[in-house]
């Protein structure tokens, strides 16, 4: 009789599993990132919606009421207070999205900034007003590790 060579069972399941060991391990590392990414997004977002309310302060005096809200970067406002120095073709071509697919939530006073403006996100989870909001009153101090 002849030898048969090949690889035993036993052999296949040790591969298999060392397989789905470092999938797991790589997998883990990538939604991880891609957490971080998302947030990342939506903080810089959130800075250049800054920009283009500073450009509409400078040109108007005052920055959209909240009934105005974000898209008054976008279309002139026909709600008072109308602004009469508006720049033809707007501040922002389109406004963004946050990373989870909802628009930016914008309050002039803001609850956070009473003498400014609040820009922000929900931020993962989707939840108004939980720890992970994303909003231009954070800072550094309170465990954001960016510039933001």
């Amino acid at each position: 009789m002849k030898k048969q060579s090949g690889f035993t069972l036993l052999e296949i399941m040790v591969v298999v599993v060392i397989m789905g060991m470092l999938a797991s391990i790589v997998s883990f590392n990538v939604m991880g990132s891609k957490a971080d990414a998302e947030i990342r997004k939506s903080k810089i977002d959130i800075k250049n919606i800054q920009q283009s309310l500073d450009l509409y302060k400078l040109d108007n005096s005052r920055y959209p009421t909240t009934e105005q809200g974000l898209k008054a970067l976008v279309k002139k406002p026909v709600a008072a207070p109308v602004p009469k120095n508006w720049k033809k073709g707007g501040y922002v071509q389109e406004l963004p999205d946050d990373p989870w697919g909802n628009k930016y939530q914008y309050a002039n006073p803001g609850v956070h900034n009473p003498d400014s403006y609040d820009i922000y996100s929900y931020g993962p989870d989707q939840e108004d007003g939980t720890d992970d909001d994303i909003g231009n009153w954070k800072s550094d101090s309170e465990g954001d590790d960016d510039d933001y």
